[in-house]
């Protein structure tokens, strides 16, 4: 009963005026962020991150919140119709999907991904509200200890769940941990690794690494690529509505792909990216029936079973943000950012002190998947045009909005030439295969890592031995290093490497 309470104040939130215009401005600009290749969730959070400053906190989180589940919604349409996932996420529903739209059933197949989407996105929202209220009151219990092994697990978690290289993932989790050092320290009020520079004793602000690495970073590449390398489908898309046939084939790889997502959306680094990749795994490895196309070659489950993986990631993502305070992606690690803007400090305390824009959040969840399914389905065509853009035209727009946003943030134009760098530098991380999500989450981790690190060593007056004769902290650090163990045992590691391969 106090679920349905909570729920119903939650609801009584999201139902406002305001509320409701900016869940629909989030979803309206996910969808458009997933649709246009080249453009994600992260880089348009870190830009939109200035333009909630004027914002109540819960419109600000609503808005941000839609633009992420609102994207792997949008990425499928640009996997379907023009084999180019718009959302790393649909990766692999450009293998089937694309089949689909050239043997004419591309409505079915964008069907197939809304439908899924939309149920795996009120299962997991459904998730979320049931299981947060009682791992916040195990939050509750946690001391600097547990708090610094958690986060401990959490790198780990995003190391070991990063596609690609292991190394370059552990590199990048260190290189942001080590930005995140830059600044004043906050025992002593020196400042530290400055290099003289004035601006720097604040410290490099993860907005502007964001927009730098994920924006600008993602524009040079874009523009190193040739045009023509674009393929536009030109066919009108007939017949929305799957068949029978398709709906008895498709709703049970919903009902995996959603279970799979929830599981997989809690842990750090998985989320919607792993999510989906893990769910056509499974369907691969489920026996076709008769008469069933070979995956690969237009399967509908092969697109309604990542797509409702990773809406159901995107949404679980939210539960160790809420409950522990901890980013599991780097779109939550930019959650974090927004929250800290409006001087409210996420973790087990959010429930109790901002109840309004905890269940508000949750309840907006809602709310938005009903919008994305009204917003994707019948206006197929309009985005279908929005592909047709040239990107000469696209991206000038979008280094100016960066350009305005990160000079709005402290009024400096120090951040400007900042954020050119760390532009040039995710290119080079792209050019040499490195995810950038990790430095992110190093970045956004490192200063409270030092913070619960330093307390928790006060307190036991300088005795590392805390760490380990706490019961929970042990329990966590334990798991870390089996995690590390685990994922370096050569079968492990090569199921892991094929695991991210596309066929």
């Amino acid at each position: 009963m106090e679920l349905f309470e909570h729920l119903s104040l939650g609801f009584s939130v999201a139902f406002t005026g305001q509320n409701l215009l900016y869940a629909f401005v989030g979803c309206l600009l996910g969808t458009l962020i997933g649709v246009l290749p080249g453009l994600g969730p992260v880089a348009t959070i870190a830009m939109l991150l200035p333009v909630t400053y004027g914002l109540e906190p819960v419109s600000a989180l609503i808005m941000l919140a839609g633009i992420y589940y609102g994207a792997q919604y949008g990425g499928s349409t640009t996997a379907i119709l023009v084999n180019l996932p718009g959302e790393s996420s649909s990766v692999v529903t450009v293998l089937d999907g694309y089949q689909m739209a050239r043997k004419g059933r591309a409505g079915p197949a964008l069907a197939a991904a809304g439908i899924g989407s939309f149920f795996a996105g009120c299962v997991g929202t459904l998730v979320l509200a049931g299981f947060a209220p009682p791992l916040t009151e195990i939050a509750l219990s946690f001391g600097p200890a547990e708090y610094f092994s958690l986060m401990v697990l959490g790198l780990i978690g995003a190391v070991v769940l990063a596609s690609g290289s292991l190394v370059k993932a552990l590199a990048m989790i260190v290189l942001g941990l080590l930005i995140g050092l830059i600044g004043t320290d906050i025992n002593s009020g020196v400042a530290r690794f400055s290099f003289d520079v004035p601006e720097l004793t604040d410290g490099v602000s993860f907005v502007v690494i964001a927009m730098g690495i994920f924006g600008y970073g993602e524009i040079i590449s874009n523009l190193s690529q040739d045009e023509s390398e674009r393929e536009v489908f030109v066919g009108k898309v007939k017949g929305i509505m799957p068949t029978a046939e398709d709906f008895k084939r498709m709703f049970p790889a919903m009902v995996r792909g959603t279970a799979l997502g929830s599981a997989l959306g809690i842990l750090p680094g998985g989320g919607a990216l792993l999510s989906s990749f893990a769910a056509y795994t499974i369907e691969k490895k489920t026996k076709l029936k008769p008469g069933e196309v070979p995956f690969g070659q237009g399967n509908i489950r092969g697109v309604a079973a990542p797509e409702s993986a990773n809406n159901a990631g995107s949404q679980t993502s939210f539960i160790p943000l809420l409950t522990l305070g901890i980013p599991p992606n780097a779109v939550m690690a930019l959650m974090v950012g927004a929250m800290t803007i409006h001087n409210i400090q996420p973790g087990p305390q959010v429930m109790t002190s901002n109840p309004d824009l905890f269940w508000g959040l949750i309840a907006s969840m809602w709310i938005g998947n009903a919008m994305l399914i009204i917003l994707n389905l019948p206006l197929i065509g309009m985005w279908i045009k929005l592909l047709t853009v040239p990107y000469r035209w696209l991206y000038p727009a979008i280094v100016l909005f960066c350009a305005v946003g990160v000079y709005s943030t402290n009024n400096n134009s120090f951040d400007i030439w900042m954020v050119a760098l760390f532009g040039l530098i995710g290119y080079i991380f792209i050019k040499l295969g490195c995810e950038a999500a990790p430095l992110l989450l190093g970045l956004i981790l490192g200063p409270m890592m030092e913070e619960y690190l330093r307390r928790a060593l006060l307190i036991s007056r300088g005795d590392w031995g805390v760490f380990v004769t706490r019961p929970i902290s042990a329990s966590l650090l334990v798991a870390a290093l089996l995690l590390l163990v685990i994922v370096l045992l050569p079968a492990v590691k090569k199921k892991r490497e094929e695991a991210f391969v596309e066929e």
